[in-house]
């Protein structure tokens, strides 16, 4: 791996430079903040002094522990090291499997070689990872998204790559409900304090950005403020937040709100301007845990209508042409497998065709946490013994969708 002639950086600190000089590798440097010769020259975490495909070995010590731009360094160092070359990373995390494969997903052009636990000179325990670059690839690759690149084959989710990490978690998670509830709506209380959030499950660290994508957001305060900001474990990170409602009543809200970025379109398999139509429904709070917004004007939940027309005959009255866009290919566009992202979906049975589209693509795969209410003909709390004439799927339909996804190796929340 290394000898006398190899160019040897270390990003740890001018000691260890100084310890691979006394070993033999006489060229070895440290990058600090400040230049001193001849052990140290001046470097930060997203510009290393160093050019393409340069350097035969890198010590990185627990240099991204320390780091406030660990995807910027682990670009760097991918970017200076020659095709063959060899980069050791101690850490304090990717104690799980979770955050073990989200370490060398910053890494897209290196393979792992080994990883085993060591002893720091604190007596603290340390995971050492021995990466070493794929040859044949060159410096521009490094900085490549991994959003395709790691999906596969015809691109289903089933070809989705590294997913025994996210299984890991799955068998965490809290059961599916296998029976159908006689009252969903007692359900979801119960249901909500059962949940498991991924957070609370694994390490979130060492990803590039943390996003959280609500699709159906209708108001900021039913799930993104009620909810998302204000419960969600965050592990201290920030998160970017994508809106996607197709309900103008809604879209002046979201002017004056920072951080949330709104998509005022109505999520689906294409591009192209559908009929959305909004259902009736008195004013007042929308049941369920994640909103506790008041509907403005006692607006209903909007939907996406088929093309043949109103469902068992079941209308609002109140039609609009919206522009509906590809949600998939959004997705996919946005963010990478070394993303952290969380997502909503509350599409009023618009998810029996988005969800076959995100497995098909495989942009399900980018999902690391999804919470999707399942529509479907519930019981009424009105009527007892009178189902909802507002949907045709059944509560064996959306059990179905939610197993599917988990076998995929998503960890999927049923959300009522």
């Amino acid at each position: 791996m290394l000898s006398a002639s190899s160019h040897a950086v270390c990003l740890g600190g001018a000691q260890e430079a100084m310890a691979l000089r006394e070993l033999g590798v006489f060229g070895a440097v440290a990058v600090a903040k400040k230049r001193s010769p001849p052990l140290a020259v001046a470097g930060n975490d997203h510009q290393l002094p160093f050019p393409d495909s340069s350097v035969d070995f890198i010590f990185a010590g627990r240099a991204l522990d320390s780091s406030k731009r660990q995807a910027d360094l682990a670009t760097e160092a991918a970017r200076i090291m020659k095709p063959d070359g060899h980069l050791v990373v101690l850490t304090s995390g990717a104690r799980d499997a979770y955050s073990l494969r989200s370490l060398q997903a910053l890494f897209p052009s290196l393979g792992l070689l080994r990883s085993r636990e060591t002893n720091g000179r604190d007596g603290s325990t340390l995971r050492e990872l021995v990466f070493r670059k794929h040859a044949g690839i060159s410096s521009s690759s490094t900085t490549t998204s991994t959003s395709s690149s790691s999906l596969n084959g015809n691109n289903r989710a089933s070809n989705c790559t590294y997913r025994d990490h996210k299984h890991r978690i799955i068998d965490l998670a809290e059961p599916l409900i296998q029976e159908e509830p006689a009252k969903p709506w007692i359900s979801l209380k119960r249901n909500i304090k059962n949940i498991k959030y991924l957070p609370a499950l694994a390490d979130i660290g060492f990803k590039r950005r943390y996003v959280y994508v609500d699709v159906g957001a209708r108001s900021h305060g039913s799930s993104i403020g009620s909810w998302f900001r204000k419960q969600y474990p965050k592990q201290n990170h920030t998160f970017e937040v994508f809106a996607v409602e197709a309900d103008p009543a809604f879209h002046a809200e979201y002017a004056t709100k920072k951080g949330v970025t709104l998509l005022p379109y109505a999520a689906w398999v294409r591009n192209e301007t559908l009929t959305f139509e909004i259902n009736g429904g008195p004013a007042g709070k929308k049941k369920g845990a994640n909103s506790n917004a008041r509907k403005p004007g006692g607006r209903g939940m909007g939907r996406i209508r088929t093309a043949a027309g109103a469902i068992n005959g079941v209308s609002s009255g109140e039609l609009r042409r919206v522009p509906a866009f590809d949600l998939a290919e959004w997705l996919k566009r946005t963010v990478s497998e070394q993303d952290f992202v969380v997502m909503k979906m509350d599409v009023e049975g618009t998810e029996f065709d988005l969800i076959p589209r995100l497995i098909d693509t495989g942009a399900i795969c980018l999902v690391d946490e999804l919470f999707l209410e399942c529509h479907y003909n519930r019981w009424q709390r009105c009527c007892p013994g009178v189902r909802s004439p507002k949907y045709e799927s059944t509560y064996g339909e959306c059990l179905e969708l939610f197993t599917s996804l988990r076998d995929s190796g998503v960890l999927v929340h049923q959300w009522w």
